[in-house]
């Protein structure tokens, strides 16, 4: 009787872990991989919005396919929207707290938006956990050092009217 909450603790968290682990090493739906490679086809072409149509087309088929985020944030990044980029790349994290692409993918929007600080924290995290050699810590570390200027495609109203 002693032991009861703590194995019943013990359970719930293995329980958990196994529930995280099984989800992030799922297959996706196939109609969906082919979605997906065509919206990663057309993002390399620089067809921005066929991309993006390519790519929520496969999130409707397979909404749990958390790689697909992380292509919608990299197609947002290019036609300029690095806050919905952004949104994109948590919502890969929420899913998967491990997820290096969208780390990465996140830090560079950050970058853009003019963000360098929060944008280097993410570095220093995925420096932390990826260690410094992993392909995304250094894309990140490259696109900070590049002297990175902001990419926004529209005001979004929160920046501060020049003064003369």
């Amino acid at each position: 009787m002693r032991f009861a909450p703590a194995a019943a603790a013990l359970s719930l968290v293995l329980v958990t872990t196994a529930s995280v682990t099984i989800a992030s090493d799922r297959t996706p739906d196939a109609r969906a991989a082919l979605l997906q490679e065509q919206g990663r086809a057309a993002l390399a072409k620089g067809e921005s919005q066929a991309a993006i149509d390519a790519f929520e087309a496969a999130l409707a088929i397979d909404p749990g396919h958390t790689a697909l985020f992380v292509d919608l944030g990299e197609a947002a990044r290019q036609v300029g929207l690095q806050g919905k980029a952004i949104a994109y790349y948590r919502e890969a994290l929420a899913r998967e707290p491990r997820n290096f692409a969208a780390m990465s993918g996140e830090g560079e929007a950050l970058a853009e938006r003019g963000a360098l600080e929060k944008a280097k924290r993410s570095l220093a995290q995925l420096e932390s956990l990826c260690g410094a050699t992993c392909p995304e810590t250094q894309a990140l570390r490259a696109r900070l050092a590049s002297g990175v200027k902001p990419r926004i495609a529209a005001d979004t109203g929160d920046s501060k009217p020049a003064s003369n």
